[in-house]
């Protein structure tokens, strides 16, 4: 089986488990508010399955990558806590251009450190701001950009009555690796909105675009999905999943995907 069906039979075994899964609503809506916010005090482990379809000049490609994605709060001192972020992709590509054939492996790792304070400003703003890394930890050279990178990240919130409105944003500079290639340079913006219920149900719309200044080219899909929090057995998860449209890309690059994820998560006791 190919790498790309493999992951996509994953995907569609958790999108069945999900609806066999028993409702739960005990805090839930306090915890969708906080799975809302990037910087919440609340130590969750996302599994984030991402599919991209027509990819190449021929359309006839496709990318799937599973984003493992902890994210650990530890509290500094009586006002600040440092949330520690890190993406580590798992790729499955196939003729995503002619002659790559496909390829399965891990991709570039990105950590993101966000120092944050503990409570809103009197405006009601959460934010945060930190250091982004980026490591190349890709198997293959067709899943990485074999270079080191650094740069800045930030991030601003605001809730209420349900709504959770903000902006995530950084910049990422090559600063060491393969010499033959140019370093990379690229911007990463994602402004969300998320509308959450009591029963623990939320609705987000948000953007992942990513400017590439070498190239000049914007690469913008749009995503909206909706997720909710259950359990099974003692663990607490969020599932959900959703679609997304690309409004920009570069002229060989993906069209539409889906996107399937369950959190397990880990509030204090």
């Amino acid at each position: 089986m190919k790498p790309t069906r493999a992951l996509g039979v994953i995907c569609c075994s958790l999108a069945g488990a999900t609806i066999a899964l028993p409702a739960w609503s005990q805090d839930a809506a306090d915890l969708a508010k906080k799975m809302a916010n990037p910087v919440a005090a609340l130590i969750s482990v996302p599994l984030q399955f991402n599919v991209d379809m027509n990819i190449g000049p021929d359309d006839a490609g496709e990318r799937m990558i599973l984003n493992v994605q902890p994210v650990i709060p530890a509290s500094l001192n009586e006002k600040w806590n440092l949330i520690t972020r890190v993406i580590t992709p798992i790729m499955a590509i196939d003729d995503i251009f002619p002659g790559s054939g496909n390829e399965f492996g891990l991709g570039d790792m990105t950590p993101t450190l966000f120092f944050s304070p503990k409570e809103p400003t009197k405006g009601g703003l959460i934010w945060g701001v930190g250091p982004v890394f980026l490591l190349p930890t890709a198997t293959d050279d067709l899943l990485g950009a074999d270079q080191w990178g650094l740069g800045p990240s930030f991030l601003v919130l605001k809730q209420e009555k349900g709504w959770t409105v903000g902006m995530l944003a950084n910049h990422i500079e090559g600063v060491a690796g393969d010499d033959r290639l140019e370093d990379i340079s690229t911007s990463f913006v994602q402004p969300f909105v998320s509308k959450a219920w009591p029963s623990g149900l939320s609705i987000t719309l948000n953007t992942e675009s990513t400017y590439d200044w070498n190239a000049e080219q914007w690469t913008v899909p749009v995503n909206l999905q909706m997720a909710g929090i259950t359990k099974m057995g003692t663990q607490l998860l969020q599932i959900g999943g959703g679609f997304r449209y690309y409004a920009d890309a570069p002229e060989d690059g993906p069209e539409w995907g889906v996107r399937l994820f369950v959190t397990l998560l880990f509030p204090k006791k």
